[in-house]
């Protein structure tokens, strides 16, 4: 657990220190969230082992409700930094809106990821408000109730296809989950479902509302761009994670049981610690309860990416050169299982 609370921490660390003195501090933390996460990843080892599973959940679910509290006042200092502090240039004003809006996208977000899948009610409802506080509440219905159940299949909205441009599936993934997350929540309760949409959609409207008062029209446009840029990224690696794989169909409506093989992996050792072994996906969706130190990469069975997850992020942004790259790892998952006279579905 040392890793994953020295690598998550760190930022805020430095976003405290940009807030309190500005200066190289903004760049420090602009810098690490991008730089020496790409460069780390290079250097050091990839790590495929799990911790050990004795003491890890207690440990788990201690750091990501301290990140999941501290997440409200790092936005508060990102919306400072590029709103109100003094003697700040506006290129280090739009670093810090840059930096702050990384740290919500690759940090926070794994943070309520990991909160909305806990058993407490406390610690749910934090990574609720996370998300809401990100403008993407309707994240925590669609996640558990849509993604979890239909994910590599044409019925989960966060499932990239094979072809398929990020420009095309950002737009696509936000409606489809608003819709297909409030549908799951009503076929549960229509009371509870109208109840959590009206407050994911208030909640944001009232955070929007509050950077305003705290920090004027610049504060509530540096608001409203963190968290465009923070969901954009949450998008981004749903869109990495799952491009082109897909379960196969059973029957009408019914497919065949997520496996190892659907979903996209990586065992980077300095990224890994940041996202709370978002990395290593298969084996979340295997065991979604399963604390995140202790979630397993196993290289032989589970898909791996080419590159680190951040620097696969980047490559989407260009879609020929993603297509160049991934799409012959799509065909080689596909002859993998048609190798083990397995049904590789509509992969």
């Amino acid at each position: 657990m040392t890793r994953f609370a020295l690598v998550a921490l760190s930022p805020l660390v430095l976003l405290l220190f940009a807030a309190l003195w500005q200066g190289a501090w903004v760049w420090l933390l602009l810098g690490y969230l991008s730089v020496v996460v790409l460069v780390a990843d290079r250097l050091v080892p990839e790590i495929t082992a799990p911790a050990p599973r004795g003491k890890s959940g207690v440990a788990a679910i201690a750091l990501t409700g301290a990140l999941g509290v501290l997440h409200f006042p790092a936005l508060a200092a990102g919306i400072y930094l590029a709103a109100l502090a003094p003697e700040v240039s506006p290129a280090a004003r739009i670093a810090a809106l840059l930096a702050t809006g990384l740290y919500a996208g690759q940090v926070s977000n794994a943070v309520a990821h990991e909160l909305i899948h806990q058993p407490t009610v406390w610690a749910r409802q934090l990574g609720r408000w996370v998300y809401i506080s990100l403008l993407f509440g309707h994240h925590a219905s669609a996640h558990l109730l849509v993604h979890h159940r239909f994910v590599a299949t044409p019925e989960d909205p966060n499932t990239a296809l094979k072809g398929e441009s990020i420009y095309h599936f950002l737009p696509r993934a936000w409606a489809g989950s608003f819709r297909a997350g409030y549908r799951a929540e009503a076929a549960r309760n229509p009371a509870r479902a109208r109840a959590l949409f009206a407050l994911y959609i208030a909640g944001g409207i009232a955070c929007a509302v509050l950077a305003f008062l705290l920090a004027g029209p610049v504060g509530a446009a540096a608001y409203l761009a963190i968290a465009l840029y923070a969901t954009v990224q949450l998008l981004a690696t749903d869109y990495v994670q799952h491009y082109g794989l897909r379960r196969a169909r059973v029957v009408a409506g019914r497919y065949a049981p997520f496996g190892a093989a659907h979903a996209w992996n990586s065992g980077r050792y300095f990224s890994s610690s940041l996202l709370l072994n978002a990395p290593r996906h298969s084996d979340h969706h295997i065991h979604p309860a399963r604390p995140f130190p202790a979630l397993t990469l196993r290289p032989k069975t589970m898909p791996l990416l080419p590159a680190t997850f951040p620097l696969m992020g980047l490559i989407a942004t260009i879609p020929p050169l993603w297509r160049r790259v991934m799409d012959p790892k799509v065909a080689q998952i596909y002859q993998e299982f048609s190798k083990t006279g397995a049904d590789a579905g509509d992969l």
